[in-house]
């Protein structure tokens, strides 16, 4: 066990008396008025008309992206730099994803964007990497001019208000707000709403007569976990508040190692890149202090390797960049130590 680990859960009563109320209300299924009242929460704490909760941060793409009844052979465009997750949903939803390089800001490049255009591409994924904002004015103008759908995976931005046709969310353990797992979607779209509440309970006929004209998928919501994330919703602007306090303090010590923050992100992790990152990685363990490495690039990944890979500031940080412990519980002490830790160490 770390003492400083990266990530560890806030003990939300008021998440547990909900999940207690929910069962002695005598709910568990996704059936539940809890999961509808979550929906509704978090669609209107974020300014959206409709939530579609989900199973995963993966399964709310995947229905996400099967709403749009894209064409068979579709592109859709990703950041090179992310969670292998974006990638792999775009093929759970027989798509083809094309790969983006990252800015120096970790985020899809948009002068990129355009290069990468087909007559097959329907969709844009920007990741919002690290609770860090894409340039969504810039891509969504791109979306207008060819047509195209933008779908946000937020799964790190609980927080950043959409912008896109849909945006995604993670409730994993270690995201800002989370149920253990999970996820949800968020769209302003009735259509596209109908579809994808459709689509993850199996894409039953509306008399529920057992005969399914499409193929769905069992990406529901149970309604423990919907309770416990409707706890977490309540508790949300506690949680970025002490986040951005989190990153205030990171920063005294540790800001010319770290990619700067716009006002308007959030704080998922406190990314860092340095040289020797592995053998820092070790030393800190020593220390008693967790970290995680930065994310692979796609085509880094065995099943993606075979695409040809023009993504060098991607594979740069990927191979230098490492994130820091952020749970709430941290004080000015902690971030100190692990601070002047990572300084002593590198120095």
């Amino acid at each position: 066990m770390y003492k400083y680990p990266v990530a560890k859960p806030v003990r939300n009563d008021l998440a547990k008396e909900l999940v207690i109320k929910t069962i002695d209300d005598g709910w568990i299924s996704s059936q539940a008025p809890v999961v509808s009242q979550f929906e509704e929460e978090w669609a209107t704490y974020n300014g959206m008309k409709h939530g579609i909760a989900c199973s995963s941060g993966t399964t709310a793409l995947v229905v996400a992206l099967k709403s749009l009844n894209l064409e068979e052979g579709a592109e859709v465009i990703v950041p090179n730099f992310t969670m292998i997750a974006t990638a792999w949903a775009v093929e759970m939803a027989g798509y083809t994803p094309v790969f983006v390089d990252s800015g120096h800001d970790l985020n899809i490049y948009v002068p990129k964007i355009e290069d990468a255009i087909t007559k097959k591409t329907k969709a844009i994924i920007p990741v919002h990497i690290y609770g860090r904002q894409c340039d969504m004015d810039a891509i969504i103008k791109i979306a207008y001019e060819y047509n195209l759908y933008v779908i946000e995976d937020s799964a790190e931005a609980h927080g950043i208000k959409p912008r896109g046709d849909i945006a995604c969310y993670s409730l994993f353990a270690n995201k800002i707000i989370n149920s253990g797992e999970g996820g949800i979607c968020l769209t302003n779209n009735k259509h596209l709403m109908e579809q994808m509440k459709h689509l993850r309970g199996m894409a039953f006929d509306l008399d529920h007569t057992f005969l399914h004209k499409k193929y769905g998928f069992n990406f529901r919501m149970n309604a423990l976990t919907a309770a416990y994330a409707l706890g977490e919703v309540r508790k949300i602007d506690e949680y970025l508040e002490k986040r951005r306090w989190i990153c205030r303090e990171y920063d005294k010590y540790l800001k010319h190692l770290t990619i700067p923050r716009k006002i308007s992100d959030v704080l998922w992790m406190y990314d860092i890149v340095v040289d020797n990152r592995d053998e820092l990685i070790e030393k800190l363990k020593e220390n008693g202090i967790e970290t995680r490495v930065g994310f692979k690039t796609m085509t880094q990944q065995p099943m993606y390797r075979n695409i040809m890979d023009y993504s060098q500031i991607g594979r740069y940080y990927s191979g230098k960049t490492l994130y820091l412990p952020t749970y709430l519980d941290l004080t000015a002490d902690d971030i100190k130590f692990i601070s002047k830790t990572v300084l002593d160490l590198i120095q």
